[in-house]
């Protein structure tokens, strides 16, 4: 008996195929295309290398290219031409825009793909040095113009932005959200401790509508925190106007809980930053050193048992 006879109803997964046996590939699993639009796009784009079958399915569906963040390890490779492939994808319907220090884009990509792509709701280009001002507020007022969507912004990173940029910036944001959004955003506190990333603010609807603005105490522009201590925060809501809020170069403030930290109540950490005395001594602590790890960088622990562990610098040490 031959082999196709034997295995008359063999399938092949993903178009392959065994030596001697003649197989149809056969379509991928309806289950996959649920998977594909929460993939990251370094696996995306490496699931559409995986086999034909893979490949059309990742080229023909619009639904995973609607939200594009472009991050580690991809920053560095990404430039302008890969740029408009990848946001060609989605059809003109691309709802978020990402790029993480993607230094290598241009002005004159970022206004090509906001202007095919009217329905942006986030635009965040943090550290995308290339940038200028003059750009960022060209893509923010086409945006405006076709649509008014867009409610999030994030440019952190990029040079030269002076108050007068940032001031037409909130001009164009400030039109794109509803009265409700405005109270929101004015009784919206930013948190040190709990500032993330831009890539993992995608779901987050409750996001700032300009991630920098200018220090009332460098008057440099950057991320300002409020403080996370109730006597700061009453102070604030009084419109007393409290000492601590600024950046996180004037004020410094606990890798923990976020608060203002003087000199008398600073504690080190074994990751970068200070934390203050009672959550020092709330946190396990490495049993050589006596120092513990932030919560943020918990996952550092290199070895850790029911007696304690080791942080990862006296291992090398």
């Amino acid at each position: 008996m031959s082999e196709n006879k034997k295995f008359p109803n063999q399938v092949a997964v993903c178009g392959s195929s065994s030596p001697g046996v003649g197989i149809a590939a056969g379509p991928p699993h309806e289950a996959l295309f649920l998977v594909l639009s929460y993939l990251p796009l370094f696996e995306l784009l490496s699931m559409g290398a995986v086999c034909v079958s893979l490949r059309d399915a990742v080229e023909h569906d619009v639904l995973p290219w609607l939200h594009l963040v472009v991050d580690r390890p991809l920053s560095s490779r990404l430039n302008d031409y890969i740029l408009g492939r990848i946001a060609r994808k989605a059809d003109g319907r691309l709802r978020t825009l990402a790029l993480i220090n993607c230094f290598k884009i241009s002005d004159s990509a970022l206004h090509e793909v906001v202007q095919n792509n009217p329905l942006l709701t986030k635009l965040y280009v943090p550290g995308c040095t290339s940038l200028t001002p003059e750009g960022v507020i060209r893509a923010v007022e086409t945006l405006s113009q076709h649509s008014h969507n867009l409610n999030s912004l994030m440019i952190g990173g990029i040079y030269n932005i002076e108050n007068e940029h940032l001031e037409v910036l909130k001009y164009y944001l400030l039109k794109n959200r509803s009265q409700q959004q405005q109270q929101q955003q004015q009784q919206q506190r930013r948190l040190y401790h709990k500032d993330i990333e831009a890539s993992k603010l995608l779901r987050n609807e409750c996001v700032a509508m300009i991630d920098v603005e200018m220090c009332p105490k460098c008057q440099e522009m950057g991320r300002v925190y409020d403080c996370s201590r109730e006597r700061c925060k009453i102070k604030q809501e009084q419109k007393f106007g409290a000492e601590c809020r600024g950046c996180s170069g004037c004020v410094p403030r606990c890798e923990e809980c976020g608060g203002c930290v003087d000199g008398d109540e600073t504690e080190e950490a074994v990751c970068v930053g200070v934390l203050c005395t009672s959550c020092w001594l709330q946190l396990p602590k490495c049993n050589h050193c006596n120092k513990p790890y932030c919560t943020r960088h918990r996952q550092n622990v290199a070895s850790s048992s029911a007696a304690g562990f080791v942080c990862e610098v006296c291992i090398e040490t």
